[in-house]
């Protein structure tokens, strides 16, 4: 028979924050933020069997109670200012490992987890809803410069400092590498649409396409007189996009290789090339601060958009709203932006905020385009997402660290409309301004 052990009554019990050897374990007792999206996304599909259009959509009331009316963005297709997302939720620091800047970021297909790769060679995977720390490990031997998805979500690629190129499956396993790539870094990756082909640029100054397959060099492009800092596959069609240090942005046939146009309106290096996913729009980076929109119809430059006091470093359109892009620069702002409206209709100046470099480094939007997640030079990668109804549209509640800025107030919305002081610009949608060649919409 078992004997039975009660506890003595007057035995004092041992506090949470000691374990049964005695240490004491210094843990804060923090809320940790959670940002669920599965509620939004079936509401969604409910209403829209019976909503004809946007007269039919409940108006939200700027209460916290309404949270549980929210939609996603994709519901908001004619209304790009409802998903703006500058609420900062969370900063992510792998502290298991030697911390170090984290050079990109990448959203699994599927949108639960976010992979981070950082500059001592390791891979890091963080929840995608509640930001727990999952796995980390030595993925490279040097720093991690590139990484991309392949359009069916069942494979990805990744290039370091070294010139190598590893392939992955979506279960984190390494099946191939390519140790030759390239002589320098591998600045980029980008897939075709079919997912048989990738491209990749480097520091060696040539832009190759590889078959995927049997990871074999397809094509050398050379023409750039300078490191290539990026490179784009068009959504749709086999033309490729690619920028780099000599200022000059380029754009090749990937079946023949051939140089098809120059662009030389940056006045310094060209930082990120990105393509619109109509396919008619690219936007590209530069050292000198400025952003330009090129129309491909005409093979001209359409807008020029400028804002940022340091060069711009990172690019990511959003994932459903086509007009609707954010930026990043090497002073830790992060700016967002409406094609149509020269001035960025959201500023966060302070979004990383250090004594030393605190560039950001790669911006990355969710799959349902509700958050955004970036990675910075000060270790961190913090995720920002859309204000909740009732929350106030200011710098200090969206931000843990940062001063106030009078810029930020009356620029972003939340999920409801709120009255705007007087001399604070408006936010403009679809029905007001002109129409803008690609989309075919007034904004």
């Amino acid at each position: 028979m078992v004997p039975e052990y009660h506890h003595h009554p007057y035995a004092p019990f041992a506090p949470p924050h000691v374990d049964g050897f005695g240490a004491i374990r210094n843990r804060k007792q923090t809320q940790r933020k959670t940002v669920d999206y599965t509620s939004s996304v079936v509401r969604y599909t409910q209403n829209r069997k019976w909503q004809r259009d946007a007269r039919d959509r409940t108006v939200l009331q700027p209460t916290p109670a309404a949270a549980i009316d929210s939609l996603p963005p994709v519901a908001f297709s004619d209304n790009p200012s409802r998903s703006f997302a500058a609420k900062f939720v969370h900063a992510c620091t792998n502290y298991r490992a030697r911390a170090s800047p984290i050079n990109r970021v990448l959203w699994t297909p599927s949108g639960r987890r976010l992979i981070t790769g950082s500059q001592n060679g390791e891979f890091t995977l963080w929840d995608g809803q509640s930001f727990n720390y999952e796995l980390s490990f030595l993925a490279h031997d040097q720093a991690v410069r590139s990484m991309a998805w392949s359009y069916d979500g069942e494979n990805w690629i990744s290039g370091d400092d070294g010139g190598a190129i590893k392939y992955w499956k979506s279960n984190m396993n390494n099946v191939l590498v390519n140790e030759s790539a390239h002589r320098e870094s591998v600045r980029d990756l980008s897939f075709c649409r079919t997912n048989l082909k990738f491209c990749s640029c480097s520091d060696d100054t040539y832009v190759k396409i590889w078959d995927y397959e049997r990871c074999q060099e397809v094509q050398r492009l050379t023409g750039h007189g300078w490191n290539v800092k990026s490179v784009d596959w068009h959504p749709t069609k086999s033309l490729l996009a690619s920028g780099g240090k000599d200022s000059v942005v380029k754009l090749w046939d990937a079946r023949t290789g051939r140089e098809l146009r120059s662009f030389h309106d940056h006045k310094n290096w060209v930082q990120s090339v990105k393509w619109n996913r109509n396919g008619n729009w690219l936007l590209t980076a530069s050292k000198d601060q400025v952003i330009k929109l090129y129309d491909m119809r005409a093979m001209k430059e359409l807008e020029s958009f400028r804002g940022h006091r340091n060069e711009v470093t990172a690019l990511a359109w959003h994932p459903f709203h086509e007009e609707y892009f954010v930026s990043g620069s090497s002073d830790g702002s992060i700016f967002h932006w409406l094609v149509g409206h020269e001035t960025p209709q959201v500023e966060v100046p302070n979004a990383h905020s250090n004594n030393h470099n605190n560039s950001v480094w790669d911006l990355q939007w969710h799959p349902v385009g509700h958050m955004l997640c970036n990675g910075s030079n000060d270790r961190t990668t913090k995720f920002w997402c859309r204000n909740r109804p009732g929350d106030k549209c200011n710098i200090s509640q969206n931000q843990s660290t940062g001063d106030q800025s009078s810029a930020f107030a009356g620029h972003m919305t939340s999920n409801f409309p709120f009255p705007l002081h007087e001399g604070q610009p408006t936010i403009a949608t679809r029905n007001q301004g002109t129409i803008i060649p690609g989309v075919g919409f007034g904004i």
